[in-house]
C-alpha cells in the first residue's frame, strides 16, 4: 500500500470502529445508565442520522477548501466527539455526541473516495479506493471485537478513549503522509446541488439505499438466526462475526478488482444479484451448521464488496460534483442500514422466524439490481438516440 493511501485507510479504521462497536455494548452502556436495551438502541441510531445529515452538509459547505484541509478537519470533529462520548455523564448526553460522531462520518469517506481515485494508478482507481474502505473491513475484524472486549471487562468509556486515539494517530497522517492536492471546483453549492436534479443521481442512491439495505436485513439479525436457528451456542457468535468480518475484507478488494474490469454499475447489478442468490441461499441452509458458516464468510465479502464499485460509479456520473455525490452515497448506505433492520425486523415480529428477514434482504437486493439495470438503459439511452439520428441523416 502507498503510504499516501494509509491516512484514509486509517480513517476508515476509526469511523468503522465507532459505528459497529455500539452494537456489542449497548448491554454495558444501558446496565450504566439503569436504562432498556431499546432505549440504549437509540445511540445506533442517533449515529446513522448524523450521517445522513453530515455527509451532503459538511461537503457541500467546505468544497472550497483544499481535500487534505477537510479531511483534517472532519477527522478533529471525528477525534473530538468520540473523547466527549467517552466522558458523557448521562444518556442524553452519549445520544448527542454520538449524532455529532456521526456528521463527519459521510463527508470523510466522501471525500476520502474522490482524493483515493486521484491518487489512483491508471485503471486502477476502484481498487485504490477499496484500500481507504479496507479500514473499515479491518475494524469489523480487529478492533470492533477488541472495543467489545473492552467495553465489556473493564468500560466501554475506555472503548471510545481508544477511538478518539485512533483519531489522533489518522491526524498525524494525513498531515505527515497525505498529498496537498489542489481544489478542483468548477461550480458553486447552487450548481452542485443540481446534480440531484438529475434521474442518474436518484437511482445511484435508490440502489445503495434499498440494494445494500438488503445486507443490512441479514446481518441485523445474524446473533439470533445462528443461535435460534443454525443452533450455535451464544458464545460462538464472536467468532462467527470473525467469519464474517474476513469475508468483508477479502470481498473489499474483489470488489474494487471487479469494478475496475467492469463498468462501475455492472459490477453494481452482478454483486446485488449475488447477494440476491446468497440470502435465499442461507433462508434454505440456515439449518445446516457447516453451510452456515460457509454462506456467513460468502455474505459477508458480498456485504462489502459492493462498497467501492458503487463509489466509483457515483464519482464518475456527478462530475463536477464528485465529493457532494460520493458523500451522498455514504448517506444512502446508512439509510439502507436502518430501512433493512427495520423491514427485516418486520416479518420476525409477525411470527415468521429469524431465518425469514433473509427473504426481505432477498427482495430489497434484487430491487437494487433491476434499478442498476435501469441506469444502465438509462446511460446508454443517449448514445442510442445518436447513432439512430447519424443513420437517418445517412439513408436521407
Amino acid at each position: 500500500m502507498k503510504k499516501n493511501i494509509l491516512p484514509l485507510t486509517l480513517g476508515g479504521l476509526g469511523i468503522g470502529t465507532t459505528e459497529f462497536v455500539m452494537m456489542g455494548m449497548l448491554p454495558d452502556v444501558a446496565r450504566d445508565f439503569n436504562i432498556s436495551i431499546p432505549e440504549a438502541g437509540y445511540l445506533i441510531s442517533a449515529y446513522a442520522l448524523g450521517v445522513v445529515i453530515g455527509a451532503p452538509l459538511l461537503v457541500a459547505f467546505s468544497s472550497n477548501f483544499a481535500p487534505k484541509k477537510i479531511l483534517w478537519t472532519l477527522m478533529v470533529m471525528f477525534t473530538v466527539f468520540n473523547a466527549f462520548s467517552a466522558f458523557a455523564p448521562d444518556n442524553i448526553t452519549l445520544l448527542i455526541s454520538r449524532f455529532l460522531s456521526g456528521l463527519p462520518h459521510g463527508a470523510f469517506f466522501g471525500v476520502g473516495s474522490v482524493v483515493a481515485s486521484r491518487l489512483a494508478e491508471k485503471g486502477k482507481v476502484a481498487q485504490t479506493i477499496s484500500l481507504m474502505f479496507a479500514g473499515l473491513t479491518v475494524a469489523n475484524l480487529v478492533s470492533v471485537p477488541i472495543g467489545t472486549y473492552i467495553g465489556h471487562e473493564f468500560s466501554w468509556r475506555f472503548t471510545f478513549g481508544l477511538i478518539a486515539l485512533i483519531g489522533v494517530v489518522t491526524l498525524l497522517f494525513i498531515h505527515f503522509w497525505l498529498p496537498a492536492l489542489p481544489v478542483k471546483r468548477s461550480g458553486n453549492i447552487r450548481s452542485e446541488l443540481g446534480f440531484f436534479k438529475r434521474r442518474e443521481a436518484w437511482l445511484i442512491l435508490s440502489i445503495t439505499a434499498i440494494g445494500t439495505g438488503g445486507l443490512f436485513a441479514w446481518i441485523s439479525y445474524i446473533a439470533p438466526l445462528m443461535t435460534e436457528v443454525s443452533g450455535f451456542s451464544a458464545n460462538r457468535v464472536p467468532y462467527i462475526m470473525i467469519l464474517a468480518g474476513l469475508g468483508m475484507v477479502a470481498g473489499n478488494f474483489a470488489g474494487g478488482r471487479l469494478a475496475d474490469r467492469v463498468q462501475p454499475v455492472k459490477a453494481c447489478m452482478i454483486l446485488l444479484l449475488c447477494m440476491t442468490g446468497a440470502l435465499i441461499t442461507i433462508y434454505f441452509i440456515s439449518g445446516n451448521q457447516i453451510l452456515s458458516l460457509v454462506m456467513t464468510f460468502v455474505a459477508g465479502s458480498l456485504s462489502m464488496a459492493i462498497g467501492s464499485p458503487i463509489q466509483v460509479l457515483m464519482i464518475k456520473t456527478a462530475e463536477g460534483s464528485e465529493m457532494l455525490g460520493a458523500a451522498a452515497t455514504q448517506a444512502a448506505f446508512n439509510i439502507g442500514n436502518a430501512l433493512g433492520a427495520f423491514l427485516g425486523g418486520l416479518p420476525i415480529i409477525m411470527g415468521f422466524g429469524y431465518a425469514s428477514p433473509q427473504l426481505v434482504g432477498a427482495l430489497m437486493a434484487v430491487t437494487g439490481a433491476a434499478l442498476a439495470l435501469i441506469l444502465i438503459r438509462y446511460q446508454r439511452a443517449p448514445k442510442e438516440l445518436v447513432v439512430a439520428s447519424e443513420e437517418e441523416l445517412v439513408t436521407c
